[in-house]
């Protein structure tokens, strides 16, 4: 051990304490950039699945294990300030064609037929559509579709899989409503 050659004991322990915080800062990095980390939910466009003021835990290593895919709640950071981070459904993968009509939203030329889609759309956003989604990149949409600022909107865009802060796996405040997402 580092401390083998102290003499002293008050230095000794202050040395093995000192060597036990970096470590444990340390894994606390490691564990926070590669495996989960902690945010909160801020606005209501992911309401009813996730509300204002909810905390829930974002998995990395679903991404190092398999690929994002629709349905994925994920966080990445706004492109117009990235300290602000956004809570959002993948909705279209690489090479799917999106479109919105009679305010519905349409994947390859059909409607999805999951629960967290059947919400109608008042806005198509500011982007062109029928839109093809390029390699690596996914379209998202909040799940409260009229109080969302996603996919639709320019300054949100595509979101690339490099700049997904984590997938949502756990809402564990408020207690009441603790699981998985």
């Amino acid at each position: 051990m580092l401390t083998k050659n102290i003499k002293n004991p008050i230095v000794k322990n202050l040395v093995e304490w000192l060597i036990a915080i970096i470590a444990a800062f340390i894994l606390f990095l490691f564990i926070r950039t590669f495996i989960f980390r902690v945010a909160d939910v801020n606005g209501h466009s992911m309401e009813p699945t996730l509300s204002h003021g909810d905390f829930v835990i974002l998995s990395r290593l679903g991404f190092v294990f398999g690929e994002p895919r629709v349905g994925d709640i994920i966080a990445f950071p706004f492109r117009g300030n990235p300290s602000e981070y956004y809570i959002k459904r993948i909705m279209a993968v690489p090479g799917d064609v999106v479109d919105f009509s009679d305010n519905q939203f349409i994947i390859n030329g059909e409607i999805p037929t999951y629960v967290f889609a059947q919400i109608d759309l008042f806005s198509m956003g500011n982007r062109g559509f029928p839109l093809t989604i390029g390699e690596d990149e996914f379209f998202v949409l909040g799940d409260n579709r009229n109080a969302s600022k996603d996919s639709r909107y320019e300054e949100v865009g595509s979101i690339r899989e490099r700049d997904m802060l984590g997938r949502v796996v756990i809402r564990f405040w408020p207690f009441n409503r603790f699981g998985r997402v």
